[in-house]
């Protein structure tokens, strides 16, 4: 019962993110906007290959010009199949690192709002830009990767007979909701020190349930092409609350290069 607690506990946070922004309508269409400029721009990304995939694929196999039509369509055809599924599951994959990473200035005056309305957050600590930026961009690549990397052993058990279908993409949905929640939290945990990904892991680990009732749940809607532009302030909003359930009143304060816990009271 207390682990369906915390599941509810946790979807109740994106809903709380919700009534946030929608009480703040130009807030909320404001964030809006990166994640409705990624997906025209991944849809523009995918139009144009298709567009082009006939010609990249034979450029890509000048080997099969001389084969037998039926063996060289079916090799090209396959090859053609492979590229676009590919390239969708980059784009799926990479949706949330992307949106976050063009609409940060927003998404952290949307995490601003939210620390303001509910009172006690600390000042942000100082950090170059430089430093800043080039931490952003080191980790939304490991995230990119480790996404792509769960994805893919996700759906290479989905081919198993039988538990396949079901091992598959609950797996899915749990791992993508937990990674989804560590790029959602991010802002909070940032404002009070913990630069870390494995900070964030760590808090998040002490209250699995409440986590993957919000990030699940999230994972599915931003999913839905273009439902995510509705979802995505609403979910910074709920990820900074989730970040606050998960960190203790006076959380501990480090630099980035340590990450353990706080030292004991004198």
């Amino acid at each position: 019962m207390n682990s369906v607690h915390e599941l509810l506990a946790g979807l109740g946070t994106l809903l709380r993110g919700f009534g946030l922004l929608l009480r703040r309508p130009r807030l909320f269409l404001l964030g809006a906007l990166p994640a409705l400029i990624t997906s025209l721009l991944f849809l523009a990304v995918l139009i144009t290959l298709i567009a082009n995939l006939g010609g990249l694929i034979t450029w890509a196999t000048p080997f099969a010009d001389g084969w037998d039509t039926p063996w060289q369509g079916l090799v090209r055809g396959a090859l053609s199949l492979a590229l676009l599924a590919g390239a969708v599951l980059i784009m799926v994959v990479a949706f949330t690192t992307v949106t976050l990473t063009l609409g940060a200035p927003i998404y952290d005056k949307i995490a601003e709002m939210v620390e303001e309305d509910l009172g006690g957050a600390p000042e942000a600590p100082e950090e170059s830009l430089a430093a800043s930026v080039a931490r952003a961009i080191r980790q939304s690549i490991g995230m990119v990767l480790v996404s792509l990397t769960v994805t893919v052993c996700a759906f290479l058990i989905g081919l198993v007979p039988l538990v396949g279908w079901l091992i598959g993409p609950v797996l899915t949905a749990v791992m993508g909701g937990w990674l989804l929640g560590i790029e959602l939290t991010a802002s909070a945990f940032d404002r009070r020190g913990l630069l870390l990904v494995r900070d964030r892991r760590r808090f998040m680990g002490l209250r699995r349930m409440r986590v993957l009732g919000f990030a699940i749940p999230t994972y599915f809607l931003l999913a839905i092409p273009f439902v995510a532009v509705v979802v995505f302030p609403a979910a910074t909003a709920g990820g900074t609350i989730l970040a606050r359930e998960l960190l203790p009143a006076e959380p501990p304060r480090n630099t980035g290069l340590t990450s353990g816990p706080p030292p004991p009271a004198p």
